[in-house]
């Protein structure tokens, strides 16, 4: 006797009662897209004081961060900057599993704009978003002249995207005025043109083949994931195993919900196929976690629209598996390892901004000269030192240098202090000399350690710096000669 259970159609209201104030992931995502790309495309454009949000210019050998320009000599804030992007990352996939290539990567970004923007919307080459399996008809001529337009929007968008990129590197003051002559400027014009062909073969020819075998993530994720992770989750308890076996081996048992049912009576999934047909990653969520998956969520959504005009709760829910394919209780957001990404991340933060807040307005390199020593008449002995001053503040300062804690050796040259412009750097023969002995060693050379504090004679409670040298005081045998 088969245990079949028919499907019970539910009150009006009641369905209605599931959909009203509900607001499909899709369009949050599309939310999630538009500021993102705002936020891409105009923060090459704001400036603090002259300075940029973010800029690494390789060409000025330059970091703006937060409207604070800071030197290649002050590079030692990149290592800080690269701890937040991984680390952060690896919290969020902790905390939502691949949110970040479901929400604000830039290549499901792209596709979104490419496929669902250009292809389903603007052209119609597609016939609806919610099929994302079935390929257009590229036999019929209509469909491929639709195509040929659609790469060629894309290929417009794509030029935007990698300038968006390059001006990060790049600023736009600098980027359109190195157009206006491009053979002078080949890397930055064939750097333009290479990321945005990267950008069309991609989009239009990889696709999620991308995520699927090409992006190291995936293969990340699985470590990063635990059971409080939070992902798309099937919940085969009420929809009903669907599969078999176990990871990629595990085979489907049943295509119809008649079938289904014949086995578990009380199973919810529909057969419908969906969530299967909507996801871009051409995968079935009912299989389990897999690493194609990219947290886009139109699989809920999906379900949602279906089990939701049937009066039910989506089977397919961002949950945790502990939550929804175990049913072992609510979902700890604030477990250990959270807490302790925050913790290191909330530590590299303070640390990059008492970094960022100790800026040197002034660099100075200390490299001494070609001769060791110069013994004058009278015992007066000279160093020479080749002083690399660089003026890092946006305005032109008067520079100066004095010896600290030895009043025995004295400043030959220069005598007076020397302006240097903003941003420029400049060069100077220093020679200190002594007049006074300071040893009588008869066997080798003595070093006398020097402190050097050299400073803005216009400003020099805030730029100034020391360092420390080494003048050579010759053996005794030598002053005597």
């Amino acid at each position: 006797m088969e245990a079949v259970a028919e499907v019970k159609k539910p009150k009006k209201n009641q369905a209605k009662e599931y959909l009203k104030n509900w607001v499909p992931y899709r369009i949050k995502r599309y939310w999630a897209y538009a500021i993102a790309t705002i936020i891409a495309l105009a923060m090459p454009w704001i400036t603090i004081g002259g300075n940029h949000l973010f800029l690494l210019s390789f060409d000025k050998k330059k970091l703006h961060l937060a409207g604070v320009a800071f030197d290649m000599q002050e590079l030692y804030l990149m290592p800080f900057l690269l701890m937040l992007l991984f680390l952060g990352i690896f919290a969020v996939t902790a905390i939502g599993g691949r949110a970040w290539c479901g929400w604000a990567c830039p290549q499901t970004i792209f596709r979104v704009i490419y496929r669902d923007g250009i292809e389903t919307k603007l052209l119609g080459l597609r016939k609806r978003i919610k099929n994302k399996q079935k390929d257009p008809d590229m036999s019929k001529a209509e469909n491929q002249i639709k195509k040929v337009i659609a790469i060629l929007l894309w290929s417009l968008l794509a030029f935007l995207a990698a300038a968006d990129f390059m001006w990060f590197f790049v600023p736009p003051e600098d980027f359109f005025t190195y157009l206006k002559h491009p053979m002078e400027h080949l890397t930055l014009v064939g750097m333009l043109v290479g990321i945005a062909l990267f950008i069309i073969i991609d989009v239009v020819l990889i696709k999620e083949n991308f995520c699927v075998y090409i992006c190291p993530y995936s293969r990340v994720q699985s470590v990063l994931y635990d059971d409080d992770t939070i992902m798309a989750v099937y919940d085969p308890i009420r929809g009903g195993d669907i599969y078999q076996g176990h990871g990629y081996e595990r085979e489907k048992k049943f295509e119809k919900q008649k079938e289904l049912l014949t086995v578990e009576p009380t199973a919810e999934c529909t057969t419908c196929e969906s969530c299967v047909t909507v996801c871009p990653t051409h995968i079935d969520i009912r299989k389990g976690l897999q690493l194609e998956c990219i947290n886009c969520l139109e699989c809920v959504d999906a379900c949602t629209t279906v089990m939701g005009a049937l009066g039910k709760p989506s089977l397919v829910r961002w949950s945790s598996e502990k939550e929804t394919l175990r049913h072992e209780g609510k979902t700890n957001y604030f477990r250990g390892k959270v807490i302790a990404y925050f913790t290191v991340l909330s530590i590299i933060l303070i640390a990059l901004f008492v970094m960022g807040s100790k800026k040197e307005h002034m660099l100075l390199d200390i490299n001494k000269g070609q001769r060791l020593y110069k013994v004058l008449d009278h015992g007066v002995v000279q160093n020479d030192y080749i002083f690399m001053f660089a003026n890092t503040d946006s305005k032109e300062h008067t520079y100066y240098f004095d010896i600290v804690g030895n009043d025995k050796i004295k400043i030959k040259r220069p005598r007076k202090p020397f302006k240097i412009g903003a941003e420029e750097k400049k060069k100077k023969v220093v020679i200190l000399e002594t007049s006074e002995s300071l040893g009588n060693n008869t066997r080798k050379d003595i070093p006398i350690p020097v402190k050097i504090v050299a400073y803005a004679v216009d400003d020099k409670k805030k730029i100034a710096v020391d360092r420390k040298a080494v003048f050579v005081y010759p053996r005794a045998d030598l002053l005597k000669k």
